[in-house]
């Protein structure tokens, strides 16, 4: 029965160490270029966070309506200052995970995508999370 158990934890964190964190750190981006992140000391990977000016929560708030409104989103977790979204690539249905953490000190949203299976995305990750910060600014 102990082993069963082992076994299943084994495979549970195994099966969560390639998902996104949760709320508290962004996991760094791994050695492949299929990932972005605003704390990434990598200058390939390096992406800024995006700047907002008033509460973090009208900051998340405003953050959840424009990810709404972009194709193939599903918002999996909102917590007060950690926000994790996946998106879905059209044709292979390939998930990419988009986490967003709020420094609300710095006005700033902290921010990692990556996607969850192959080498290289293209381009795609940094290209959407540009696309959400100039929606994200758009008035």
């Amino acid at each position: 029965m102990k082993l069963k158990l082992f076994l299943i934890l084994i495979g549970f964190s195994f099966f969560l160490s390639g998902q996104a964190s949760m709320a508290g750190t962004l996991k760094p981006c791994p050695d492949s270029p299929n990932c972005v992140s605003s704390l990434a000391t990598n200058k390939e990977q390096k992406i800024a966070p995006i700047i907002y000016r008033g509460s973090q929560q009208a900051a998340k708030n405003h953050l959840l309506e424009v990810i709404k409104n972009m194709p193939r989103s599903e918002i999996m977790t909102v917590e007060d200052a950690y926000v994790h979204v996946t998106f879905t690539s059209l044709i292979f249905r390939f998930k990419d995970d988009l986490e967003f953490e709020f420094d609300d000190e710095l006005k700033q949203i902290h921010l990692r995508s990556a996607s969850r299976v192959g080498h290289s995305d293209f381009g795609v990750n940094r290209k959407r999370v540009e696309e959400i910060r100039q929606r994200f600014a758009a008035p």
